[in-house]
């Protein structure tokens, strides 16, 4: 069954082009300045648009009836092309940013040869991008989204209204965050021995239980970009709980950043890394442990079944008022 929304009303379809249109015209806004590679935040403004684009075509799935060529898959292909191309971005500009001036000229001088060789990578990134955003999965995505949002299909969902559904579409994303593990790391499970967490025991931690730290994280964002989408329908505790796994997504993202520029630091230089770039190293152990003392009172949290219980009746409760479009 195929059908129109209805501007005048508040329906899932409704909400679902909006939400659709206002990221496909994102990507879109940057893609020009993309191209010319002048700016590594239109890259990082891009790849946010095309990740909420992707969050919004998952989110809205049961009511969308979408071309192939929009597929959450081929999304996503893109997408990963963006991104490794600014994840390069983001290990330049923390190493020349944030550590290099702090360094003494004999860590300096190892790590200039680093740089010159991610420099060199990046211009292969690049090409991909480019490469990428000129093919026609790329454009045809693009053409066929735009197509769509001016006579869009849908299933037989699309008259529901959103208020009435709004639970169904953000519950189930709250509960796989809930229930996963990495909310576990670093918790001591016999309170007569635990004992707080140092800078060193950090450590073990991470290198142990580290994926499941960055796994989390990438479900937090998934849940932020869903979320965004919905502010206009719920009260300010709702703005609330946004910002705290806003928070959660930057404070693991920091540690993330740290243990991937400090792997592939590692990767150029295999043997007697400490020795060579001790300054540099502890820096990163501080930096990982400031980011794990933030995340651990939002951890602390949400480990509370009392707060993971009035954050989902908060989801259960969207407040609609007359012209909150």
């Amino acid at each position: 069954m195929e059908t129109t929304t209805n501007p005048q009303t508040e329906t899932l379809g409704y909400w679902a082009v909006q939400a659709i249109q206002k990221h496909l015209e994102k990507v879109i806004s940057h893609e020009s300045e993309v191209l010319k590679d002048h700016d590594p935040e239109e890259l990082h403004q891009m790849r946010v648009g095309m990740r909420r684009l992707r969050s919004a075509v998952v989110g809205f799935a049961p009511v969308l009836k979408l071309p192939e060529s929009a597929e959450d898959q081929k999304i996503g292909r893109i997408a990963r092309r963006l991104g490794k191309l600014r994840d390069l971005d983001v290990l330049l500009e923390i190493l020349q940013n944030t550590y290099y001036s702090q360094l003494p000229p004999s860590e300096q001088d190892i790590l200039d040869k680093i740089l010159i060789d991610w420099i060199k990578q990046r211009h292969k990134a690049f090409r991909v991008v480019e490469w990428s955003l000129e093919h026609k999965i790329y454009q045809n995505l693009k053409e066929d989204l735009q197509d769509w949002i001016k006579e869009p299909s849908f299933t037989t969902l699309e008259a529901l209204p959103i208020n009435e559904v709004l639970p169904d579409l953000l519950l189930p994303q709250i509960s796989h965050l809930f229930l996963h593990p990495g909310w576990q790391v670093g918790i001591n499970q016999d309170p007569v021995n635990s004992a707080e967490i140092t800078s060193e025991t950090l450590e073990i931690i991470l290198d142990q239980q580290g994926e499941s730290l960055h796994d989390l994280r990438k479900q937090a964002k998934k849940v932020r970009y869903q979320m965004s989408l919905f502010t206009n329908f719920y009260s300010s505790k709702y703005s609330t709980y946004l910002e705290d796994i806003k928070a959660i997504q930057e404070h693991l993202g920091d540690i993330q950043d740290s243990m991937v520029l400090m792997e592939k630091i590692a990767d150029k230089i295999p043997s007697k890394i400490r020795s060579k770039l001790p300054t540099f190293i502890n820096l990163l152990a501080e930096k990982r442990y400031e980011s794990w003392q933030k995340w651990q009172s939002l951890q602390q949290r949400y480990l509370k079944a009392e707060n993971r219980q009035e954050f989902r009746l908060e989801l259960l409760n969207p407040v609609i008022e007359t012209g909150n479009r």
